[in-house]
């Protein structure tokens, strides 16, 4: 599983969907050893045959040492996230008039060893909003250590 953990610190993530993620083989048994990056990654539209496609731009899943040469991808490159349109309308709609951004958070394996990547729709955090948060979860950790002593 690769985790994106930035994005909760940068983002306040609200909307979370499940896209599917078209990969070669080699990409999927890299993935399957850990090999995965999606911390500088971005989800955008490209505009396809039939409408607009969302893809993931800059996810860095490392090449499979074990295949040769011929049978090796590329890095970075693009890959197409399989959603349903509705979903697609709803992220691009979001996206286009209200200024969420659409950020990785989450890749994994479901339980039919599928890959698939965790989106979320976002609003980008000011500096005294990330200060807050952290504030915030240092009094919660206080308040419970407070709580298990007294009992």
């Amino acid at each position: 599983m690769v985790v994106n953990k930035k994005a909760r610190h940068d983002y306040a993530l609200e909307d979370k969907f499940e896209a599917g993620i078209a990969l070669v083989g080699t990409e999927v048994k890299a993935l399957r050893h850990g090999q995965g990056n999606i911390k500088e990654a971005y989800v955008g539209p490209k505009d396809g045959p039939n409408g607009s496609e969302i893809w993931i731009f800059n996810a860095h899943i490392s090449e499979y040492q074990q295949a040769g040469q011929a049978m090796q991808h590329e890095p970075t490159r693009p890959r197409k996230l399989l959603l349903h349109k509705r979903e697609v309308d709803k992220l691009l709609g979001a996206v286009s008039r209200q200024g969420y951004t659409i950020i990785p958070t989450r890749l994994y394996f479901n339980a039919r060893g599928i890959a698939k990547l965790e989106i979320a729709l976002a609003k980008g955090k000011q500096a005294h909003d990330k200060r807050e948060t952290v504030k915030k979860r240092d009094w919660d950790k206080q308040k419970a250590r407070i709580m298990r002593e007294k009992g």
